[in-house]
């Protein structure tokens, strides 16, 4: 059975999991498009951030005891041009893909965004067919400028 855990703080969190414990999973099943675990735990500190235009979310999932997956949301502090909340990671246990989880956990992060949401997915990831499944749509390419 799966057990959907919803944080907005870090004191919560860590009442079930540390956050380095956290950041380690999310490293770890993200495999080859990791960030790394400095760029997770930025990613982390923003969705519980109180500033004005921050915050955010985490959502984790357990199959019983076992940490399954989880979801690292942001909300951007913005709306119609750029989505309101920006999905940075979300991690299933690899021993435990091809179950369902993942979508469940999508879903579920999904239907707790109070707003539009968009996601960054590389071209040869296989989870962008189940982004695509649940409505994601291709809107812009996006390109980048590294100041050095």
């Amino acid at each position: 059975m799966l057990i959907f855990e919803h944080y907005k703080n870090l004191k919560d969190l860590e009442h079930r999991i540390a956050k380095a414990a956290l950041i380690d999973f999310i490293h770890t099943h993200l495999e080859r498009f990791r960030d790394s675990k400095s760029a997770i735990e930025k990613a982390i500190d923003y969705a519980f951030s109180k500033d004005v235009g921050r915050g955010g979310f985490v959502l984790l999932v357990y199959d019983e005891e076992r940490l399954a997956g989880a979801v690292v949301m942001t909300h951007t502090g913005m709306s119609e041009f750029i989505p309101e909340y920006y999905m940075v990671y979300i991690a299933v246990d690899s021993s435990l893909r091809g179950q369902g989880i993942g979508s469940k956990l999508l879903q579920k992060a999904l239907d707790s965004a109070e707003g539009d949401v968009a996601l960054h997915v590389e071209p040869d990831n296989p989870a962008i067919h189940l982004y695509e499944r649940l409505g994601f749509s291709t809107k812009y390419s996006e390109m980048r400028w590294n100041k050095s």
